[in-house]
């Protein structure tokens, strides 16, 4: 009896045609053994009787029920109907765009620099929630701005709503708490125009440290993950 009940099911692992064509088949393959096993069991204990049913009756309701199978499969005749279960899924995804470079051109030592820009954020999951984290190109990812041997810093911060001109100062490496966006559409085309802001600024006490007519660069990068 083990060695039909193994036979059968390596049978239908090896034939999936058989058992989408010819179920019929399979049903009745398995109602027999069904039927020989309590036979078989008929001089084992009450206990070794219920197991061994309900082992063999758990099995064969599993692989013939529709949720094992999700496709049922027309028969011969005039007309023949079959339908398909169809799923789809997508990762969590995000997207960062409408940036723009930001320039401070012969800037006054003695006004603070600050350049506010509008971004959009767009996050697929359930909550539209995200993160982001800031790193510089300065020595261990710091906000520096650079000219050979001469540096100064400036600062980040980023709000989750656009149009603001301050918001949670970022530290670079870190990734910031989870925010929300309201973007629509992954690139704002549609929807809000914008979800976020972008604030770079540098304080009076690092312009007057800038050597005069001299261009200090950095590259600010920017890493939004769906929460």
């Amino acid at each position: 009896m083990a060695n039909e009940i193994f036979n059968f099911f390596s049978d239908k692992a090896r034939s999936r045609d058989r058992l989408s064509g010819s179920s019929d088949v399979f049903y009745a393959r398995c109602a027999s053994i069904r039927g020989r096993s309590m036979k078989w069991t008929s001089k084992s204990s009450p206990s070794r009787r219920l197991i061994s049913a309900l082992a063999l009756g758990g099995v064969c309701g599993l692989l013939f029920s529709p949720a094992a199978f999700g496709a049922t499969q027309g028969s011969l005749g005039a007309t023949s109907t079959g339908t398909v279960t169809i799923s789809a899924s997508v990762p969590a995804r995000a997207r960062l765009t409408g940036l723009t470079d930001v320039s401070f051109v012969n800037q006054d030592p003695a006004v603070a620099a600050s350049s506010p820009q509008n971004a959009c954020v767009w996050s697929n999951t359930a909550t539209k929630g995200y993160t982001i984290t800031a790193t510089g190109s300065g020595t261990g990812s710091a906000f520096t701005l650079a000219n050979g041997a001469l540096t100064t810093p400036y600062s980040v911060q980023w709000n989750a709503s656009s149009g603001q001109t301050s918001g949670t100062s970022l530290t670079a490496g870190t990734a910031s708490a989870t925010l929300t966006s309201v973007a629509t559409q992954q690139s704002c085309a549609s929807g809000p125009a914008s979800s976020a802001s972008l604030i770079v600024a540098i304080g009076t006490t690092d312009l007057q440290t800038m050597q005069a007519l001299t261009t200090y660069t950095g590259i600010l990068t920017l890493l939004i993950t769906p929460q």
